[in-house]
């Protein structure tokens, strides 16, 4: 669901929890958390977040994980929104969209992120100017922005700006080219730059790796390793989550759960947790057998065993009022893993090489070639990963396979399957490209 979608917040009842309200105690020099409204969220009439927790402690850098299309995006956007009942003293960003394609160099695009600098900016222009002017009264104003100013280290601005850029692979002159003339995804670099540079009190980024070459990916690691405010990041980069995260939160069942350590220890305490569950509700299943074969019926058996449940939550916590009148006793259910699984056909037997160029240039309209002279075959059994910068020709080496570009010299292509690509079946080159299917 996307920000102002039909997507609907329902709070429910209060609770006496760590919560996100803590970070905004935190920052304001409190060690006390306040209360925090349980939520729930649904979207397009489907339930993501029915009565869940959220606690966020300051400084801590937090990994949310959970199966694809339950809600982590959602939850960002909510909390960026302000959806969720967040302290106004917490300045929350969420990292989600490229910056604007226009004139702007990169490194002005990042350092107008920051409207409080450049307020005071030009609040320091006009002062100096009335005080150019003869007006004296202007120079105890004038020095308070100066105060302002070298607080929030406006004089190193523009250097922080240009090592963000530089750690996010923009050399010197990318960091001056204007962002029209990037792809999308250099874009949205530029739009990771911003957001490390502002330091909000809480910052959530949504796969901040999409868009990022290795050396790109290993400089944001380190990072934000280093990262002194919170963090609240979705990836599926594993490595990424057991290098930066302190915490991880699991979106499971609706619900929000909350683990110590990286990705790897969650791993651990997770599957644990999960063969505790089976267990009890092993345990469980063997009661109810027991209780039928004494006569009880399958309801009578159920409601003492939903009654001996409550009475052993009750030991471990205690239960406001409230609470014991909103959630009813429910019965254990058997853990399931969510696992996902693709079937798919049997090819046919094929002859090498399977897809493969020959003495091939490629090079954009007015730009070097990318290739000159490409021999590249690919066989049945391999299995290949295509590495390098941005911008070097992996995706131009893709389309050039998929016959989506042309050759400029020596079109020869040879493939003995190639599937249909967006419903179209792959273009030929030339007369000297075999039919699709066909071999050469």
């Amino acid at each position: 669901m996307g920000v102002g979608g039909r997507g609907r917040l329902v709070p429910s009842r209060r609770r006496r929890c760590a919560s996100l309200p803590a970070l905004g105690a935190a920052a304001a020099g409190a060690s006390r958390p306040d209360d925090l409204e349980k939520f729930s969220i649904s979207a397009h009439g489907k339930d993501l977040y029915v009565n869940a927790d959220l606690y966020i402690v300051a400084g801590r850098r937090y990994g949310l994980v959970g199966p694809n299309g339950k809600g982590k995006t959602t939850l960002l956007k909510h909390i960026a929104n302000r959806a969720l009942s967040i302290p106004p003293n917490i300045d929350v960003l969420l990292c989600e969209q490229e910056v604007v394609a226009d004139e702007t160099p990169a490194v002005q695009a990042v350092l107008r992120a920051d409207t409080k600098r450049l307020r005071l900016l030009d609040e320091e222009k006009r002062l100096q100017a009335l005080l150019d002017g003869g007006d004296d009264a202007a120079a105890e104003r004038l020095e308070k922005v100066y105060e302002e100013l070298r607080a929030i280290g406006a004089a190193a601005a523009e250097a922080k700006a240009r090592r963000i850029l530089a750690g996010l692979g923009f050399n010197p002159e990318m960091q001056n080219r204007a962002t029209r003339k990037f792809s999308g995804g250099w874009r949205m670099r530029v739009s990771l730059a911003r957001a490390l540079f502002m330091e909000p009190t809480l910052l959530m980024l949504d796969e901040p790796t999409n868009h990022l070459d290795l050396n790109a990916v290993i400089w944001l690691n380190n990072y934000l390793q280093s990262w002194k405010k919170t963090l609240l990041v979705v990836s599926h980069d594993q490595g990424f989550l057991d290098d930066v995260c302190t915490d991880i939160i699991h979106l499971d069942a609706q619900r929000l759960f909350y683990y110590r350590g990286n990705y790897m220890t969650f791993k651990k305490m997770y599957q644990q947790k999960q063969k505790e569950l089976l267990k009890q509700f092993e345990k469980q299943e063997k009661k109810l057998r027991d209780l039928k074969a004494g006569g009880k019926s399958t309801k009578q058996a159920e409601k003492q065993t939903k009654e001996a449940l409550t009475r052993k939550q009750q030991k471990c916590r205690r239960r406001t009022a409230a609470e014991e009148a909103n959630e009813a006793p429910e019965l254990l259910k058997r853990p399931r893993e969510y696992t996902v699984r693709f079937t798919f056909p049997n090819p046919p037997p094929l002859s090498p090489p399977v897809l493969g160029l020959h003495g091939v240039d490629f090079g954009y309209e007015g730009q070097e070639l990318l290739f000159r002279n490409l021999d590249f075959g690919i066989d049945m059994d391999s299995r290949v990963c295509i590495v390098g910068p941005n911008g070097v020709g992996k995706s131009t080496l893709l389309q050039l396979l998929t016959g989506q570009l042309t050759p400029v010299r020596t079109p020869q292509k040879w493939g003995g399957y190639s599937p249909k690509m967006g419903g179209r079946t792959a273009p030929k080159w030339g007369d000297t490209t075999p039919k699709v299917g066909g071999t050469q």
